[in-house]
């Protein structure tokens, strides 16, 4: 029997997508610009979270 696994990531976080954003940043300036493998982890994680908190721009009808 086969069983299909979601491929989404989900995230259940508290805080909002300015919150994450900040953390970005923060993540830049510690790296100086250049990021290592695990802050390239790390930086994709953070991104992926603030694509699930953004808010969502409205669409026409």
């Amino acid at each position: 029997m086969l069983h299909n696994m979601s491929t989404t990531v989900e995230f259940a976080s508290d805080r909002s997508a300015d919150e994450v954003n900040e953390e970005i940043r923060a993540l830049w300036r510690r790296a100086g610009g250049t990021l290592s493998v695990e802050q390239r982890e790390e930086y994709q994680r953070l991104v992926m979270e603030w694509a699930a908190v953004a808010p969502q721009p409205a669409r026409a009808a």
